[in-house]
């Protein structure tokens, strides 16, 4: 999975149509009905005033454009673990015919070292269903839903300063 002629930048307006059309082609992929995902769509999109308020990152192929896209902003206290602060990486998305090749490792460990920078305490996504095992499988961890009726049932975190403490209300693991 190594993608050397992949580059990463930060999003410029003139990015906006590459971006959202790889949105798009993500999205399509997603395991919903099709009316869901037509539907829910215009949600996903990025336009010019998103670029004022989140850190849009692309992957660049040189190509094939742009083909990977990972947006991030400062988490609200109340989406984080008690206590803590993070960035919410709210969305990312590779084109579905760049999958499986790194693309979106690239851009996750990206959103790890802005939160580092940013001297959180840790990385936040809420995922959808079908991306819970990508999150998983790059070290972030499932939160209970303290709030149900509030909080989004899919919070993944990813400790970026070691606090001693477990947030994902589970038990410690067996020191034998």
């Amino acid at each position: 999975m190594n993608t050397p002629d992949i580059q990463l930048r930060p999003a410029t307006p003139a990015d906006l149509p590459a971006i959202n059309q790889v949105i798009e082609a993500a999205v399509m992929t997603w395991d919903l009905p099709e009316r869901v995902k037509r539907l829910s769509l215009p949600s996903y999109r990025y336009d010019a005033i998103d670029l004022r308020h989140l850190i849009l990152l692309v992957a660049e192929s040189p190509t094939a454009g742009i083909i990977g896209v990972a947006a991030w902003e400062g988490a609200a206290a109340k989406d984080c673990p008690p206590g803590r602060t993070a960035l919410l990486l709210h969305g990312l998305y590779v084109d579905p015919a760049a999958q499986g090749q790194g693309v979106g490792s690239r851009l996750l460990t990206a959103a790890e070292g802005a939160a580092r920078r940013a001297r959180v305490d840790g990385l936040l996504v809420k995922a959808q269903a079908d991306a819970t095992g990508f999150f998983a499988r790059h070290g972030m961890v499932a939160l209970p839903a303290d709030e149900p009726s509030n909080q989004y049932g899919r919070r993944y975190w990813k400790p970026l300063r070691d606090s001693g403490d477990d947030v994902t209300g589970q038990p410690p693991a067996d020191s034998d």
